[in-house]
């Protein structure tokens, strides 16, 4: 008896640079996975893809990539922040599956669209959220699914950095980026903390950004030095409040440089039967009229990335239900937008 290997699922990248080269690695490594074109601006990033990953097929326009790729299965959008919209929207017109990188785009009126556009095309949309799929995250849902935390009051989050600007790319770049370490890094800790949660639609938000290090020469020795401080258009350190409509709060703490003792990258949860952290993942509860401090002996370790790049060539095969969706990608955007907002007019401002 002989049997049929499955259907090639060929895959096209929208930007060749660095991330790309990251969804490139670990696509190539799935069973039935053929890397197929990329497009950029950079024929630096061309060289590198066809010696890495042996793309012959290079573009410099990405409209010109899905016109002539028609057997394209999907495409991998790994673009500036500015450019995520634009991309996916064309993508799923042409009748391919997408996965965006996070931030989802730089807006929600973008967001609604690209959403918009995948229902009409009938196709997948994908966001790049790969911290839900760390084993941490995934304990923390399963328990607020099963109702350990009871009714979730407060979430924290923190994704900080003392000294952390990056210094390439365009980062410090509000115009290409829509934001700094608000959109850049927070919208993970944010995300997966959201997404533990059990997903609460947002409702209103508050927020406070400030400039006060990225736009001066570097003053101190750090990791990334000599970043461009005169095109730094972005936020050292945000600060956000966000109110949801089940009655839930979180604050949210994000930072390119701070004057802090270290990094951090956590989130905590506060319920009305228990809470819990992620990093390490302890839930804090109850019982027999004792405090518990309960550890998890084990976890699970995965490469996310890795799980996350699996998750979206399942969910366009039809194997699973896509738990990283453009749904969820425009609640994560209505609250960074609704942050940003409030920190330039000064009030809480309403989330539609």
């Amino acid at each position: 008896m002989t049997t049929t290997a499955p259907k090639p699922f060929r895959v096209g990248f929208i930007g060749a640079g660095g991330i790309a080269m990251t969804h490139m690695k670990y696509l190539k490594a799935l069973p039935g996975v053929e890397l197929v074109a990329a497009a950029d601006v950079s024929d630096k990033n061309f060289t590198k893809v066809k010696a890495d990953f042996g793309i012959e097929r290079c573009y410099a326009d990405f409209r010109e990539l899905l016109a002539k790729e028609d057997t394209l299965d999907a495409v991998s959008v790994c673009t500036p922040n500015g450019l995520h919209a634009a991309n996916t929207i064309a993508a799923l017109e042409a009748g391919r599956h997408v996965i965006v990188e996070k931030p989802m785009a730089t807006n929600a009126a973008e967001c609604k669209a690209m959403n918009a556009a995948a229902a009409k095309a009938g196709k997948v949309l994908v966001c790049g959220f790969q911290w839900r799929f760390d084993p941490r995250t995934q304990a923390l849902r399963k328990q607020a699914e099963a109702g350990v935390f009871g009714e979730v009051k407060y979430a924290r989050v923190q994704a900080l950095r003392r000294r952390g600007i990056p210094n390439w790319g365009v980062f410090g770049r509000k115009d290409l980026q829509g934001g700094g370490p608000m959109i850049d890094i927070g919208v993970h800790v944010t995300e997966m903390a959201h997404y533990a949660m059990g997903m609460p639609k947002p409702v209103a938000a508050s927020g406070m950004c400030s400039t006060y290090l990225g736009d001066q020469p570097m003053t101190a020795l750090c990791q990334w030095p000599n970043w461009d401080h005169k095109t730094y258009t972005v936020e050292d350190l945000a600060i956000g409040f966000v109110r949801f409509a089940n009655g839930a709060v979180m604050v949210i703490e994000s930072s390119f440089a701070a004057h802090i003792e270290k990094d951090v990258w956590n989130f905590q949860i506060m319920g009305t039967k228990a809470g819990a952290t992620f990093d390490p993942p302890v839930v804090f509860t109850d019982h027999d009229g004792y405090q518990w401090n309960q550890t998890p002996a084990y976890v699970g370790k995965d490469d996310i990335f890795a799980v996350k790049m699996k998750h979206f060539v399942d969910v366009c095969r039809g194997e699973r239900a896509n738990d990283s969706s453009g749904e969820h990608g425009l609640m994560v955007q209505q609250i960074l937008d609704g942050i940003y907002k409030s920190a330039e007019t000064g009030r809480e401002v309403a989330i539609t």
